[in-house]
């Protein structure tokens, strides 16, 4: 059956969720938004494109930081409400220079970093 994004469930703003994560690792990376013509443009160029909610633009990831990332498989949930990229991730996946967005972890009820930057950063 033909895949058709008009038949993903978005929210009230026309948004769905997506995470992003390593094709090879299985490690989760990060979560961004999609809109249908995102979705459109993932899979017709094959590189990850996001809608921006604060700049509401797309975005290409990678495409100032040089950090892209290249689709290897889209995936769609049961409720069709979320979405799952598996990726080739070159560089740090975080704008804090991680290769995770996912850096903090709650252990013991304290907040502990678990990932250091892989490079310097710079907002």
């Amino acid at each position: 059956m033909p895949f058709d994004p008009a038949t993903l469930k978005y929210d009230a703003a026309g948004l769905i969720p997506c995470v992003a994560q390593d094709a090879a690792s299985g490690d989760v990376l990060m979560v961004a938004w999609m809109n249908a013509a995102s979705v459109a443009a993932t899979l017709e160029t094959g590189k990850v494109t996001y809608w921006s909610r604060s700049r509401g633009a797309f975005w290409v990831k990678g495409e100032t930081s040089g950090h892209h990332q290249k689709l290897v498989e889209l995936r769609v949930d049961c409720d069709r409400d979320c979405l799952l990229a598996l990726v080739e991730q070159e560089g740090p996946a975080c704008h804090t220079g991680r290769r995770s967005c996912f850096y903090t972890a709650v252990r013991g009820g304290e907040e502990v970093e678990i990932m250091a930057p892989a490079h310097a950063w710079t907002p």
